[in-house]
């Protein structure tokens, strides 16, 4: 009897660990915003609900993805792998998508000639930073675009206030943080793989103030942003 007990309490152990397994591999997952590259959307230490299967299931630790029946939308917000450092899970703004023409002029970004209305973008630094070269011959927009797709503008901050134009290649994205001044994006480092997408954030499910010393907790605890919802931000 007492063996029978314990097989059952057992197997119901390993059905909970296999569950929960499936679900954080295949379903959704939760992320902390380490910095304020999304400020004033997502904030650093923002406890952020993932849906997983939005681009696709993954075979956990193969890379290999099915089922991808979606694509990111323009304007929408997405978790993906740091193409530079495939260790770190980066979280910006889906830009601009397959094919897409940007160009940022005094900070004003373009898609395909179009001002983007951007209303949750935000500008905390004054200056203007000038162009790093007047991209003005089908030479020079070569030449950019293929330094830009290297990576090469990494460490260049001449290309933040305005970039391009340049052309999102197949089967990428172009992303960028809603605190256009200070975050480190697409501009520097190039597109992203639609392969190193991993999700997109559903819900703020806690929120704590980094500033805040953790004896004020009726400070440090952002008790306004508790399940405010970010889909459609």
């Amino acid at each position: 009897m007492e063996k029978s007990k314990l097989k059952r309490n057992i197997e119901s152990i390993i059905w909970t660990i296999v569950i929960v397994f499936l679900l954080r591999a295949f379903v959704v997952q939760g992320y902390v915003i380490p910095s304020g590259s999304m400020e004033d959307t997502l904030l650093p230490g923002d406890f952020v609900l993932a849906a997983k299967f939005v681009y696709g299931l993954e075979i956990p630790y193969t890379g290999v993805k099915f089922f991808q029946f979606y694509k990111p939308k323009r304007q929408k917000i997405v978790i993906f792998l740091f193409p530079v450092d495939k260790h770190r899970d980066f979280v910006k703004r889906c830009i601009g998508l397959p094919g897409d023409t940007i160009q940022i002029i005094n900070k004003v970004v373009y898609v395909n000639g179009k001002p983007l209305d951007e209303p949750y973008a935000e500008h905390k630094d004054p200056r203007v930073f000038p162009p790093l070269v007047e991209v003005d011959t089908p030479f020079k927009q070569k030449m950019y675009q293929e330094a830009w797709m290297e990576g090469k503008f990494i460490n260049e901050d001449r290309v933040r206030d305005n970039f391009g134009p340049v052309v999102v290649p197949e089967n990428h994205i172009f992303v960028m943080g809603d605190n256009r001044d200070y975050s480190f994006d697409s501009r520097f480092w190039g597109p992203v793989p639609m392969k190193l997408l991993k999700g997109a954030p559903l819900i703020i499910y806690f929120s704590i103030d980094p500033e805040q010393p953790v004896w004020k907790l009726w400070k440090k605890i952002r008790f306004g942003r508790l399940f405010k919802i970010v889909l459609t931000a």
